[in-house]
């Protein structure tokens, strides 16, 4: 009876397309659009059954990797209206490093435990596909064993472009030299009448399909996004995630979901176009519910971004389908310089830390969800490989020398002109 009183007031067409789901009948897209407008008993009703999925896919096993961000520059010309990271050449605050910074950037994240480093970066209107090979040879001659994440669709487009070479050819090239996988970014929503208006001079969605599918076809797997929380509907999304389903179905090739809310304070998007401020909680936990009902059993392991969501809203989206809590980062610009609060590194310590506070058992993985350990007993931690000033500092201190240390005189990160 009680049951019953805590289930009465779920819509019937809730409780149909959860029931379809859980017996693993794949739902539409139509579906898809009415969970992702769930609310009150039926958002309650999605996220049980999305954690339920998620046992059933994965287990209590939670997993993260211990990885480092490495961007190469900030210039770039694309002109993205969400962006807050991108500069000009002329600007104040421009970098472009070179090879030495780079491979000590990487050899400072081996010495804190990093089994990858993705490496992203502006596209530099004087740089060509050389470039981008010259990084990875770069690392993967000091690091041999360190698996390389880099370069989004757009970064490879821009790269293949600039090759005069075939693209499965050009890929192969750059896995040669060392790229073991790629960013599913630039993604953002893959229908080409939003991204006409928030990245105008990027790909298009058939060229980003193109690309995925060629790497994934050449052996390169990939991560799969999604940007939600600006001006798409819930019918975009819903299409987007049947687009990626589709694509798995036919490449197996990535290794991940991860949605990726908009951060909004610091880009034109917001400012100038009348963009949303960024998702609200229910929209966050839907999406995750939503992506690990909808995507099962083609992609199973459904990530949250703690650096979007927050550490605590994370925590949540663990309870509500997630099972992966991403990377340590280290060194994170992109959602920072948007206007993100939430800090630019989360180690390994407090990672297994939030994953247990939920019941769940913390697993470090490699880049294509391979074990590198397991975290059974906390008794039996490894000590912390952060560097002891930070390692000592409570939170708020922690947080001031990490904002002090990425802006550098401590000013306000400026949004980007476009």
């Amino acid at each position: 009876m009680i049951l019953e009183r805590l289930f009465s007031d779920v819509s019937s067409e809730v409780v149909r397309i959860l029931d379809d789901a859980l017996a693993g009948r794949e739902l539409s897209t139509r579906d898809a659009a009415v969970l992702l407008r769930a609310e009150g008993a039926d958002l309650f009703a999605l996220m049980r059954a999305a954690d339920l999925a998620r046992r059933e896919d994965n287990g209590d096993d939670v997993s993260f990797v211990i990885t480092r961000n490495i961007n190469f520059t900030n210039v770039c010309y694309v002109g993205c209206s969400f962006c807050g990271f991108s500069r000009h050449k002329e600007d104040a605050d421009v970098y472009d490093h070179d090879m030495a910074t780079l491979v000590a950037k990487a050899r400072n994240a081996v010495d804190r435990g990093a089994t990858e480093v993705c490496i992203q970066g502006g596209i530099h209107p004087n740089k060509d596909h050389r470039h981008y090979h010259e990084i990875l040879v770069a690392v993967k001659r000091e690091f041999p064993d360190l698996h390389i994440h880099a370069y989004s669709p757009e970064e490879i487009d821009f790269g293949h472009r600039k090759s005069d070479m075939p693209l499965p050819e050009y890929l192969r090239w750059l896995m040669d030299a060392g790229l073991g996988s790629m960013p599913g970014t630039a993604a953002e929503i893959l229908d080409d009448e939003i991204r006409k208006i928030v990245s105008p001079n990027k790909l298009r969605t058939d060229r980003w399909i193109e690309i995925v599918e060629a790497a994934h076809g050449v052996g390169l797997p990939s991560t799969s996004t999604l940007m939600y929380g600006h001006i798409e509907s819930h019918e975009h999304v819903a299409n987007h995630l049947g687009l990626l389903r589709e694509i798995q179905k036919r490449t197996g090739g990535f290794t991940e979901f991860v949605p990726l809310g908009f951060i909004h304070e610091r880009n034109i998007l917001f400012n100038h176009m009348n963009a949303r401020s960024g998702a609200s909680m229910p929209e966050d936990i839907r999406l995750i519910a939503v992506s690990r009902l909808f995507l099962r059993p083609w992609i199973t392991n459904i990530q949250m971004s703690w650096v979007k969501m927050g550490p605590k809203l994370a925590q949540m989206a663990l309870m509500s389908g997630a099972n992966d809590m991403g990377g340590t980062l280290m060194e994170e610009s992109i959602s920072r310089e948007s206007g993100s609060q939430h800090g630019e590194n989360l180690p390994a310590e407090e990672m297994r830390r939030l994953i247990r506070e939920v019941g769940r058992i913390p697993v470090q993985r490699s880049t294509t969800y391979g074990t590198v350990a397991r975290f059974d007993d906390p008794e039996k931690d490894p000590p912390s490989l952060e560097p002891a000033i930070e390692r000592d500092l409570a939170g708020p201190e922690r947080w001031r020398l990490q904002h002090q240390r990425s802006e550098g005189d401590g000013k306000p990160v400026r949004a980007a002109s476009g």
